[in-house]
């Protein structure tokens, strides 16, 4: 028993230093892949933010719902097309998109956190003009997809001061017609203007892989150079991803990382632990 003790304990120290270091500190989380469909990973993804916040920091949660918007289209018979790993947006399919998003995914996830034992606020790009958005450079082929031009965080900086913000990534033009928005692009801008201490994505694979078909070639740390010179030769859900690190560093995030969420308790694991896991991005 005294052993088990011991490593509780050694837990709990290792874990102090990181937990001084990030108290008052904000953290932006791209929630999505298996840690958004699994019950299991669903509780423990807001436990670990629940936590965060027992701590401390200040958690800010950004989420798409890619696979929930696919099934529900395919439910009610609409054709679902993928142009450039962008979704080819009517809008139909943008109508769709936005009642899966804030109707059930962000609902269930403020739901899940306030039972927890945190109160959590769900919002949209559209909640307090927090995205300014346009249209996407290939827009003719895609749609009503946007691109975020502008993030006012006056809004997440009042709500986050006593509630976890919850983001779910959809908005409007200054017309007022409605966008999708790509969600690794809305955590990655989120992260940029409040000048987050770190940018979180949560993925299905152990990380940013020199081969995508090798998980034991895992990229742990990588400077925002390296990123940039090897982005144009990316394709697939990876590229999106470390585009949104590029953009909240540039933004001012001091440092992003993507991890697997596949693995209960990552969130804490990537935080709290020396060895950290995923892949790290820095200036």
């Amino acid at each position: 028993m005294s052993g088990i003790g011991d490593a509780n304990v050694g837990v709990l120290l290792e874990a102090l230093p990181y937990i001084r270091e990030f108290h008052g500190r904000t953290v932006v989380i791209k929630y999505g892949g298996a840690a958004m469909r699994d019950d299991e990973l669903r509780e423990a993804f807001a436990t670990d933010v629940v936590l965060l916040k027992y701590v401390g920091l200040n958690p800010v949660i950004v989420h798409g719902g890619g696979p929930e918007i696919t099934d529900y289209m395919q439910r009610l018979g609409m054709e679902v097309r993928f142009h450039e790993g962008l979704r080819v947006s009517d809008p139909a399919t943008v109508e769709v998109a936005k009642m899966v998003l804030l109707g059930k995914l962000n609902s269930d996830i403020v739901q899940r956190l306030n039972r927890h034992g945190q109160p959590a606020v769900g919002l949209s790009g559209e909640d307090g003009a927090l995205f300014e958005v346009g249209p996407v450079p290939n827009a003719e082929q895609v749609g009503y997809v946007g691109s975020i031009e502008r993030v006012d965080v006056d809004v997440l900086n009042h709500i986050s001061a006593d509630y976890i913000p919850v983001i779910a990534s959809a908005a409007s033009d200054r017309d007022g017609n409605s966008y999708n928005v790509n969600a690794d692009e809305a955590a990655g801008k989120v992260a940029g203007a409040l000048g987050a201490y770190k940018a979180i994505f949560i993925t299905d694979v152990a990380g940013w892989l020199c081969d995508p078909e090798d998980e034991e070639s895992l990229i742990s740390r990588a400077s925002v150079e390296e990123v940039r010179a090897a982005l144009p030769s990316l394709s697939g859900g990876m590229r999106p991803k470390l585009q949104g690190c590029l953009d909240a560093i540039a933004g001012g995030a001091q440092n992003a990382h993507i991890i697997d969420g596949r693995r209960p308790h990552s969130l804490l694991l990537e935080l709290f632990t020396d060895a950290g896991i995923g892949t790290m991005v820095t200036p």
